[in-house]
């Protein structure tokens, strides 16, 4: 039901909810889809919530997950709220007409955030444009870090990817009332939500319960579940409580935020480590998501919309001022990134051929981001020619050292770049023709499955944004990424090359002391 121009009301399954009219849509914040996970619930897969009596306010963002904040030198970039309160587990809508028989496209929204930070409270994301131009936005929070996806013998895995799969079926069930098609499911995200992302549409719980999806800077994968022990073990070794989910839940939650941030200073994009992520468990996540996915076994019929940034690495260096010490450790760095990436010298002396003028950190970072990111990536576009569309972000941040940086590209899809939160990282002056065009594309995704150009065959066509006028170029990066399949992996390090000083180490001992000093030069978080 609807009510008067200044208060929506849509009535949900488990009660009423009154938004508000906000620039021209109606706007619900904080709806919970599942109930508060702490108590008797803690570490375990997500319950529904209990009914109300009567009609909820949803006009302020709900609590968001429990997470350790940035570190000052990634917070200058990147706002992350945080709003208290353990019915953690909400969403928002934004509509531009709420009440059944719109039939609108809809966009589930999941954030990035290395699975640790992040929340759907953060500015970059308001879905205000998105209702503007015909699509229900819908974001939603899940739990994060140790709560969401530490690995437990006894409490079952995955519970953060399981809200994820809750708040899709409540937008599936939900949705109609608020004037979004729940036969039209985009799920969208961007870095560890996109990753999120590739591991829902994988999973047999979801199959039929979404038509597309937009994987933004993260593929489809499963991670190591001994990373994943190893993070839980260190944690458990300073607090000195058992490495359990009971445990856990006798630590008080605020040393336990600690913990995680002082262990996971430990882990990045660039170095690898023990992190948390998505794993293997047998049910939700029956084997690894991109394999899934390639074989054709899950999410046959979906279109799927799919890129990178042009310089990824560059948000996971430029914080600390890592770019200049990469660049000063030179050959050494570049050792140790053979090692993160399994390959040998033939695919960094072709990096280095193809980028003559590029400096020691440059290579590093397009190698590692070929390897984390656009190899899997266009694995799965390969797959499944004639519905995937690749794009590459290209325009570079005002800010210097930045870049195309990774999550630069957001607030162009979001059309949010006049929001101050936009502006910390992209700093003052964004196109705003870039962002037009962007916004434009993901809506048409989102309604028709067609953002606008070419979808991938056999001439590999990306659609490049942010580098003069949008054009598509065929074969970009094709020369890149043919080194790794024209080279064998290396399963062990390589061979490091010998300096004036540290010659004489051991290849183990050598490798370690470049991690230490990669690790002192300051907080290293993926996003």
């Amino acid at each position: 039901m609807a009510a008067d121009r200044t208060e929506p009301v849509v009535t949900t399954p488990h009660g009423a909810v009154r938004g508000r009219y906000e620039h021209g849509v109606a706007v619900f914040r904080g709806i919970p889809y599942a109930a508060p996970p702490f108590g008797p619930r803690r570490f375990r897969p997500p319950e529904p919530p209990e009914p109300w009596d009567g009609v909820r306010d949803a006009g302020a963002f709900g609590p968001t997950a429990p997470k350790p904040p940035y570190s000052d030198a990634f917070a200058q970039y990147l706002s992350d709220p945080d709003v208290p309160g353990d019915d953690c587990l909400n969403l928002n809508v934004w509509t531009p007409e709420p009440g059944p028989g719109a039939r609108l496209p809809v966009l589930l929204w999941l954030h990035g955030g290395a699975l640790t930070r992040g929340s759907s409270a953060v500015p970059v994301y308001e879905g205000y444009a998105f209702a503007r131009d015909g699509v229900v936005l819908v974001s939603a929070n899940y739990r994060l870090g140790v709560e969401g996806y530490g690995l437990f013998p006894d409490a079952p895995a995955n519970p953060g990817l399981r809200d994820q799969l809750a708040a899709l079926r409540w937008v599936r069930e939900s949705v109609a009332a608020f004037g979004g098609d729940p036969d039209r499911i985009t799920l969208g995200g961007q870095s560890a939500g996109a990753i999120s992302v590739g591991a829902l549409i994988a999973a047999p719980q979801a199959q039929g319960l979404f038509r597309r999806a937009v994987l933004q800077s993260g593929p489809p994968e499963a991670s190591d579940r001994d990373k994943v022990r190893r993070m839980v073990r260190r944690m458990a070794n300073r607090l000195k409580v058992p490495a359990t989910a009971e445990g856990f839940a006798a630590v008080e939650r605020g040393l336990l935020l600690r913990t995680q941030a002082e262990v996971g200073r430990l882990s990045s994009p660039v170095l690898g480590g023990p992190a948390f992520g998505i794993v293997v468990d047998g049910d939700l996540v029956p084997r690894d998501p991109l394999e899934a996915l390639v074989s054709g076994e899950a999410a046959r019929d979906a279109g799927l919309l799919m890129g990178w940034t042009r310089d990824e690495y560059r948000l996971w260096l430029a914080p600390g001022g890592l770019l200049e010490r990469v660049d000063r450790l030179g050959a050494v760095a570049l050792a140790g990134a053979m090692a993160r990436c399994h390959c040998g010298h033939e695919v960094v002396r072709g990096y280095r051929t193809l980028r003559p003028r590029a400096g020691a950190a440059e290579i590093v970072g397009q190698l590692v981001t070929d390897h984390l990111l656009r190899r899997p990536l266009r694995r799965l576009a390969d797959a499944r020619p004639g519905s995937s569309y690749v794009y590459e972000f290209a325009w570079p941040s005002r800010l210097p050292d930045l870049g195309a940086c990774h999550a630069l590209d957001l607030g162009f899809v979001f059309d949010t770049g006049d929001v101050p939160d936009s502006r910390r990282l992209a700093g003052e002056g964004a196109p705003q023709d870039l962002a037009d065009t962007m916004h434009a594309a993901w809506v048409r995704f989102a309604a028709s499955g067609d953002p606008g150009w070419e979808a991938w065959d056999a001439t590999h066509p990306v659609r490049v944004l942010g580098d003069g006028p949008p054009h598509t170029v065929h074969g970009l990066r094709d020369a890149e990424l043919a080194l790794w399949t024209a080279a064998p992996p290396v399963p062990e390090p390589p061979p490091l090359p010998r300096g004036p000083r540290d010659g004489a180490q051991p290849r183990a001992a050598e490798l370690r002391a470049v991690i230490r000093r990669l690790r002192r030069s300051g907080d290293v978080h993926g996003i």
